[in-house]
Parts: C-alpha cells; structure tokens; sequence
C-alpha cells in the first residue's frame, strides 16, 4: 500500500499488532487524546473557548480579509459543517465572529473575525504557543521533532489523501 492508498488493507498483516507496533499505537492513541486535552484547558483558563474555538478564529485571521466561506472555513480546520455552524454561533453570540452572506455569490454563507475575536486570539497565542511548546516541542529532540513532522504527513496522507490537513 502506498502512501496515497487511503482504503483498508483486505488483509491485516498477522492480524495482530506486535509489541512493538502496539508500543507506537498506544503512545499515539495517549498523544491523539491527552494532547487536545491540555491546550483545551489551557486556551479555556485562559481566555474561555476552547481549543476548535481557537483553531476556527485563528485560522481566520490569518486572512487579510479575516472573512472565508463557511464551507471553506470547515474543510481548512476539519469540522464538520454542522459542527462549525454550531461553533460560528456560540462565538457571534460572544461577539468574536460574524455570519454574513457571500458578497460574490449569495448561496454561500461567509464567516467574519470581528475585532474583538482577532483581539482574543492575538491575547491568546502567546500562552497557546507556550503551552505547545511546554507538551510537545520542548519534550522532544530537534531530531524528534524532524520525524515527528515526517511522519505526522505521511499518516495524514494516507488519512486524507487531497491534503487538506494540516493547512
């Protein structure tokens, strides 16, 4: 299977991991679940949302226009639509962002950074980055970190073979 074959093998390899590969399994099993866990408490002690609140705010102000199609905006942070609607709504209710139709083609529903959510997430980013780095970046090797990269993209690869993750 190469890395753009993102189908089930039709026979696993032994049926079984070996203790080696159920060694890797489980660290990154603890990494996929403890690591969202702890930027989540961190972003909401700190400024009060929540790590996909965060995610969806950051990734608009990195627009010049902090403006993108909802639809655009779910497949850049991996939400669902449903799920992003839901979360676009919380935070216009907190007045970080804004839901307003597509100036160039009114079927579409674009969402908008506000002022003050471009604010949170400028307050925010020092404590966020410093807290990645505390879990991840520092508990690791230059070299580590090197491979981690590598091989964050070829799972990711094989996950989502068009690349839409990470951005």
């Amino acid at each position: 299977m190469d890395a753009t074959d993102h189908h089930q093998p039709d026979t696993p390899r032994g049926g079984w991991l070996d203790e080696q590969e159920r060694d890797a399994w489980l660290g990154v099993a603890a990494l996929i679940l403890k690591l969202p866990t702890a930027l989540d408490g961190q972003l909401q002690q700190a400024v009060g949302v929540n790590l996909f609140e965060y995610i969806v705010m950051a990734r608009l102000s990195e627009h010049p226009s902090r403006r993108m199609r909802m639809s655009d905006l779910a497949t850049l942070v991996n939400g669902s639509r449903s799920r992003l609607s839901h979360t676009v709504r919380r935070l216009s209710t907190r007045g970080y962002m804004e839901r307003h139709p597509d100036p160039e083609d009114g079927r579409y529903t674009d969402a908008f950074l506000t002022e003050a959510g471009y604010d949170l997430v400028v307050r925010a980013a020092p404590a966020h980055v410093a807290m990645v780095r505390h879990v991840l970046i520092d508990a690791v090797s230059p070299d580590q970190l090197l491979q981690l990269a590598d091989i964050g993209q070829r799972v990711v690869a094989r996950i989502d073979p068009g690349g839409s993750w990470p951005p």
